[in-house]
């Protein structure tokens, strides 16, 4: 038997003969019977698409822009006809909720988003919808605090609620004012007008320290005053709807006030001319208020629809609910003054 000839596995002459072969074949081919090569296996890559150009910033941004003035210049000037034409729409109040919106908020919401910075707590505790009664306490010399929480109330509820203000009668006697309050919702505090509204569905406010409260000293603040007799109380007992205590920070500061011209008060027919240490030394720049940082933080609402119709004419209940509502706001306020690191900050 002839010996059979052995080419080793790594012989020169078998790689030179492969590689040449792998040249002419080509970069994985291979004869019939060949056991098949060994390669890199590279995986497939979908084809990226061409990245479209991205439009300039201005050509971005105009559009957008020049249609937002473009509604806004349409709105104002169809809310400007309905007033010359007198297509527009008011309560038996007087209460015109277009204007309120379109312009007594829109003045009034700086003041209380960047002037005042009024944080709002416990919004969730005023209801959705029905009559409720807001109680607070009163101060700053002027009634500023009022309209904040007006302000605080439509811009942070989720309903974008109204709060129809209970105010003094002194409001309505002066020129301008009085056209104003009407237009914003605001009647006089009488029990007829507040159950009216309460049974209407109406968020009502009211402040039953009245001039008392407003007018205080500032050695004084953020000590409530009597909350009179009770009359809200009976109000809402009457309508059946819950009432809402309400705590405001930061008004007192405003104007402190550190004397109270009496005389001069009874000449004007105010219930008191505020001495501040800016007003009247300063003429009209001491009546710019300062600017200090806001809290107005809702309780949890009392409810009152448990009642019999006769517990309105029961006034040790009366008394009893009213030193409740009082007793919470006061407790409120302790709390959030605690918690105040800052007059102004």
């Amino acid at each position: 038997m002839a010996d059979a000839k052995v080419i080793p596995f790594d012989d020169d002459r078998s790689r030179g003969a492969a590689g040449k072969g792998a040249g002419r074949r080509g970069r994985g081919a291979r004869r019939k019977g060949e056991p098949g090569a060994v390669r890199e296996v590279r995986p497939l890559q979908a084809p990226q698409p061409e990245p479209e150009a991205e439009p300039e910033p201005e050509e971005r941004s105009e559009e957008p822009r020049r249609g937002g003035w473009d509604r806004k210049i349409a709105g104002g000037l169809a809310f400007l006809r309905r007033r010359i034409t007198g297509d527009y729409d008011v309560d038996e109040f007087g209460y015109d909720e277009e204007l309120t919106d379109q312009v007594l908020m829109s003045l009034l919401r700086p003041v209380a988003e960047n002037y005042f910075r009024v944080e709002v707590k416990g919004i969730e505790n005023i209801p959705a919808e029905g009559g409720a009664l807001i109680v607070s306490n009163h101060s700053g010399t002027l009634p500023l605090d009022g309209l904040m929480m007006q302000v605080a109330v439509h811009d942070n509820h989720p309903s974008g609620r109204h709060l129809r203000l209970l105010a003094a009668d002194l409001v309505f006697m002066l020129p301008v004012v009085n056209e104003l309050a009407r237009k914003a919702g605001h009647t006089l505090a009488c029990a007829e007008d507040a159950q009216r509204l309460l049974e209407g569905g109406e968020l009502v406010g009211v402040m039953p320290e009245g001039f008392k409260g407003v007018g205080k000293p500032f050695s004084e603040r953020y000590k409530l005053q009597r909350f009179g007799r009770g009359g809200f109380v009976s109000t809402a007992l009457r309508a059946g709807t819950p009432i809402v205590p309400c705590s405001i920070v930061g008004a007192e500061e405003i104007y402190p006030m550190v004397g109270n011209a009496k005389t001069l008060a009874r000449l004007l027919g105010f219930p008191y001319f505020p001495i501040t240490p800016t007003f009247p030394w300063l003429g009209p720049l001491g009546a710019v208020p300062l600017p200090t940082k806001w809290t107005i933080q809702f309780g949890e609402p009392i409810p009152t629809d448990g009642y019999p119709p006769e517990a309105a004419e029961d006034p040790m209940l009366m008394f009893n609910l009213t030193d409740q509502v009082r007793e919470q706001i006061q407790h409120t306020l302790y709390k959030l003054l605690v918690q105040r690191r800052s007059v102004f900050f």
